[in-house]
């Protein structure tokens, strides 16, 4: 591990489902999670969860950054409010930091140009094409997807998501991450006991 803080995206109407999974794997793996919010000030989930955010958006620094995680939100849909969150996307992307987007963060990953040029998943293709984006024959229908240091996921695969981005930041590889999606994904039984040899429970 880098050291380095993970940071969670975190903004009005953010969908608390879709993050869980990564967030808790990572914490438990030892890495310290930070929320990010537009501000300070608290902000409301779907699930009516208030989050009160470690740092605001306008602090955050690639380099001071092991991964940035966008969860979707309403918002990305029905405003620009979100879009200076796409544009710190661009910024860790750039400094070669991971970014990790599912959901409506991968629509607004589109809007930013960041997917024309990177292979990529989301709900379903036309939800990005809506966009007006470029990069609609890099599209691939699959769980989620990982190029370079970009994930991406539909917003009905936060396993998948997390997998991928536990594979990214190294914490589980090979037989052991296959494992824990089994786990976590299909319910697999068996996938407890390779989990568990390995202490990665």
């Amino acid at each position: 591990m880098s050291g380095k803080p993970v940071h969670l995206a975190v903004y009005d109407t953010l969908a608390d489902w879709e993050t869980g999974h990564a967030t808790a794997q990572l914490a438990r793996a030892g890495h310290t999670i930070r929320a990010v919010g537009p501000s300070t000030a608290p902000v409301t989930s779907t699930g009516g969860l208030c989050i009160q955010p470690d740092a605001a958006l306008e602090d955050v620094r690639p380099e001071d950054s092991a991964l940035l995680i966008l969860p979707g939100a309403d918002l990305w849909d029905t405003t620009d409010d979100l879009a200076p969150f796409a544009r710190k996307a661009r910024a860790f992307l750039a400094a070669g930091v991971p970014v990790a987007a599912i959901c409506g963060a991968t629509a607004g990953l589109a809007r930013e140009g960041l997917l024309d040029d990177r292979d990529h998943t989301s709900a379903v293709s036309f939800y990005l094409a809506a966009t007006g984006y470029a990069g609609g024959e890099r599209y691939v229908e699959t769980d989620a997807v990982t190029d370079g240091t970009l994930v991406t996921a539909g917003p009905t695969e936060p396993v998948a998501f997390a997998r991928e981005i536990l594979r990214l930041l190294g914490v589980y590889e090979g037989e052991v991450l296959d494992a824990w999606y089994r786990l976590f994904h299909d319910s697999d039984a068996e996938a407890y006991a390779v989990l568990e040899k390995a202490g990665a429970l």
